[in-house]
């Protein structure tokens, strides 16, 4: 989510053949557009707790774990837990979540909500170069052809081109730290990714959030110690960041994605940086630049442009514990 993480059990780049509303169901594009609105506050929500990383990070994941727990508890009578394989696996995936909490909740205090969640969105460069790496999975081309362009928007959403807005303490700083978020998201992705299973996606994140808390909190405290009493009003909104994002924007993610094709939801999934922006203007008064907004919707396109697949028939989703990794994921 950083802002929030889609399970990588919900994005996995196979989907359903059908697009349209599900029999008896609610249609999957108007879940997953709830799904992109509900994470897209993440930064602002973080923004208002007005805290350090490391506290950001200890509430964020800890107020998760009781609702999360409870639909681990009807999921695993279900189907059972993950092999010890899986989980494990798992836990090296939230390790790598909770660099991107810390990473990116730093972001967001030094180059602010909106321009920080556009930035951690280069993990969807990111993937495709870790999966190359480590799976030999092939490069398309559409991602080397991406790969400049993104990068010049991000040069300019980062304030690193004209003027910084007055309220941005860091920019070159935060927009690194914004580009280290996103590539500890996408070894997230890349990890969970090939272990994911929609029928045990509430563990998943259970686990994942568990390992997130211990390895975020540990590195935000580099910034600051945490504060066990922030006072009510800062657990107010990270009770708020844990329940909407945390929970319920992964399990309306994790319930439609894969009911979909995978463009669709890499599409829906756009809604996600561009409300954010949106958001932190309206919310929490921040004013981007022009060349700010201009390179946003530089690496809006880009991103869109990278996660766009083509329009044949994709194999139907599996039950197993293993599954192909995601085309795109909204941000953690």
């Amino acid at each position: 989510m950083p802002a929030d993480p889609v399970s990588p059990a919900a994005v996995t780049g196979t989907a359903a053949a059908a697009d349209g509303p599900a029999r008896g169901g609610f249609d999957p594009r108007v879940i997953a557009a709830a799904g992109a609105v509900t994470i897209s506050l993440t930064a602002v929500l973080t923004k208002l707790a007005d805290t350090t990383a490391a506290t950001v990070v200890f509430y964020r994941c800890l107020l998760a774990l009781p609702p999360l727990a409870l639909l681990v508890y009807g999921e695993v009578r279900r189907h059972g837990w993950p092999r010890p394989r899986t989980l494990a696996i798992q836990v090296l995936g939230g390790i790598f979540l909770g660099l991107d909490f810390a990473l990116w909740t730093q972001s967001i205090m030094m180059i602010g909500a909106g321009i920080a969640t556009i930035i951690n969105n280069v993990q969807v460069i990111v993937v495709p170069l870790l999966a190359w790496a480590f799976y030999r999975d092939r490069i398309p081309l559409r991602f080397v052809l991406a790969v400049p362009v993104m990068f010049i928007g991000i040069a300019l959403a980062g304030g690193l081109v004209g003027q910084a807005p007055p309220e941005t303490t860091d920019p070159v700083l935060g927009t690194l730290l914004g580009l280290a978020s996103g590539v500890a998201y996408a070894g997230y992705i890349v990890v969970v990714g090939r272990t994911g299973s929609h029928l045990r996606a509430n563990s998943q994140v259970f686990v994942s959030t568990v390992a997130a808390g211990v390895s975020g909190t540990a590195l935000g405290l580099v910034w600051g110690s945490i504060d066990l009493n922030p006072g009510w009003g800062a657990i107010g909104w990270l009770a708020l960041l844990a329940l909407s994002a945390q929970v319920i924007g992964w399990v309306l993610l994790g319930a439609s994605l894969p009911r979909l094709p995978a463009q669709v939801g890499a599409a829906l999934l756009l809604l996600q940086p561009a409300l954010a922006l949106f958001f932190a203007m309206l919310l929490v008064d921040e004013n981007p630049t022009g060349w700010q907004l201009a390179g946003s919707a530089v690496v809006i396109a880009a991103v869109w442009f990278v996660s766009r697949t083509p329009r044949r028939a994709r194999p139907p989703a599996t039950d197993t514990d293993t599954l192909p990794p995601q085309d795109a994921a909204a941000t953690p």
